[in-house]
């Protein structure tokens, strides 16, 4: 049973902090042991090295180095780790994008279950070094979200792209086909909804059930009774009648004309 627990860290400048998520984990993540509790960026280096975990769960903003400055420190991060924050928006699009798990405090067990849930999921892909790599990269892009990378799962683990190489998704089943700009499609294990909810402010737009289209790559758009845009691969879609006002609104909005 002991192969199968998950090494985890938890670093927190805060003593009461690190011993709230120490007893959620005791009650709530049976598969989680606790190896060291870190107050510091320099003490977490040395437990890293001491007991090499499975996991880290990180708190951001600590006095001296935070967590980010850790982060980049360590350079390659052979576990997985869980960013802990008292900041609602702070930085949340660079995590969400990096398929990085990140809690706000207080601590609420129920999200960090599926937190947890999740990075047992990503070890058995082995993806934790995809999605640190990306977080580094958009780290550095904070105020040019369509520089950001997204990390895209599929069937044999993750893929990073650019945001501004996707042309548009189409919805397929439960599952979603991307089309980018290198002119190579490729489906997630992630339904069209769960994207949609991930690229909602930035310039992607739901014009139709099947179709979340990246407005940076439309060409035109043929007046209908929903309409259709042509898109910069030359592919026409379908803008369905009920999502025709929300398009052009946002067309408005984002061309500013």
């Amino acid at each position: 049973m002991e192969n199968h627990m998950i090494r985890a860290i938890i670093t927190d400048d805060e003593v009461r902090s690190v011993e709230t998520l120490r007893r959620l984990l005791e009650m709530y993540c049976p598969a989680v042991k606790v190896v060291a509790e870190c107050y510091s960026a320099e003490s977490t280096r040395r437990q890293i090295a001491l007991h090499r975990p499975d996991l880290l769960f990180l708190d951001i903003a600590m006095p001296g180095k935070s967590g980010l400055d850790l982060l980049h420190e360590l350079g390659e991060t052979p576990f997985e780790i869980i960013f802990i924050t008292a900041f609602n928006e702070f930085m949340t699009q660079a995590f969400r994008f990096s398929a990085i798990d990140y809690i706000l405090k207080p601590v609420d067990e129920e999200l960090l279950v599926k937190a947890v849930s999740r990075v047992e999921k990503r070890m058995s892909l082995a993806a934790a070094p995809a999605s640190m790599e990306a977080l580094r990269y958009n780290l550095k892009n904070l105020q040019h979200p369509q520089e950001m990378k997204i990390c895209i799962p599929h069937a044999k683990g993750f893929v990073l792209v650019h945001l501004a190489d996707i042309i548009y998704c189409e919805a397929n089943n439960t599952y979603t086909t991307f089309f980018l700009t290198s002119g190579k499609p490729f489906v997630s294990s992630k339904s069209i909804i769960d994207f949609e909810l991930l690229l909602q402010d930035t310039s992607f737009c739901r014009i139709h059930k099947s179709f979340l289209v990246n407005m940076l790559h439309i060409k035109e758009y043929v007046k209908g009774e929903g309409g259709s845009v042509i898109l910069s691969n030359n592919a026409e879609l379908e803008v369905s009648r009920r999502k025709k006002d929300h398009f052009l609104a946002r067309v408005k909005e984002y061309y500013k004309f």
